[in-house]
């Protein structure tokens, strides 16, 4: 049996990526995990391949054992995991929920480190997995220290999973990109911290564009030249011009 996994399908990204797939791919079943069962229900009625629903909280780490124990049942291959559950809380670090911080941190980076490792055993060569890092990965983040940092590890597991898997001809991809309008702005509560977007991409844009960087093999995917250009030019310039830059922008002190 062929499948491939979603993770944080029930919206935004996440959910363009079960299209995306469920177009492109021949499978024969689609395991999709998010937290909200009805609206991986939804999925069913929207997908030609066959959809698995798999309630789960990936914020808890316990949640991985029930993959693993699906994975073990069921011995399919893996043709594409797509670690696109995550979120971010925006604001002074201080100031924030330090359970929501953590939980934030635990779901972008651990959980994503754990599904790559429970699901690797079943993948082969030709196999791919797609991870969801962020423009925010290249640079620390003020005011969204935890999100970037966690954003950050994402970029660099992926790039050094990559290079350890080519000999197995296993293909890793982080997805970067900039500012997309999903539910994830009211989780962050993007609007009373976020002065500044230069420009707003769509989450089918995102999911579209990856698509056709993981045919290409590229280890990085950035939607849009704009994304691109700032990728580049904060790469030589100093980390704290970076950062000032970022604070006066969005007017914080």
């Amino acid at each position: 049996m062929k499948i491939a996994i979603v993770t944080g399908a029930s919206a935004g990204i996440g959910r363009e990526f079960v299209y995306a797939v469920d177009r492109q791919e021949n499978l024969d079943e689609l395991w999709v995990i998010a937290r909200r069962g009805e609206r991986l229900e939804e999925l069913k009625e929207k997908c030609r391949t066959a959809v698995r629903p798999v309630i789960l909280d990936l914020s808890d780490l316990n949640s991985l054992q029930t993959i693993s124990t699906m994975l073990e049942q069921e011995q399919p291959e893996i043709r594409l995991l797509v670690n696109a559950a995550g979120f971010g809380v925006f604001g002074p670090f201080t100031e924030k929920d330090l359970e929501k911080q953590l939980s934030s941190a635990t779901v972008n980076s651990l959980a994503l480190t754990g599904m790559c490792h429970v699901c690797l055993p079943y993948m082969k060569e030709g196999d791919s997995i797609v991870n969801m890092g962020s423009n925010s990965a290249w640079q620390p983040v003020p005011y969204q220290t935890v999100y970037g940092a966690s954003k950050s590890y994402v970029l660099n597991f992926s790039r050094a999973l990559c290079r350890e898997l080519r000999p197995k001809g296993i293909h890793v991809m982080c997805v970067c990109p900039g500012w997309i309008r999903t539910e994830f702005q009211a989780v962050a509560q993007h609007d009373r911290y976020i002065r500044y977007v230069d420009r707003w991409y769509g989450p089918e844009e995102v999911a579209q564009q990856a698509m056709k960087d993981l045919k290409k093999k590229k280890m990085v995917s950035i939607l849009g030249h704009p994304v691109r250009r700032q990728v580049r030019l904060v790469k030589f310039l100093p980390v704290e011009f970076v950062m000032n830059t970022w604070c006066r922008q969005q007017g914080f002190e």
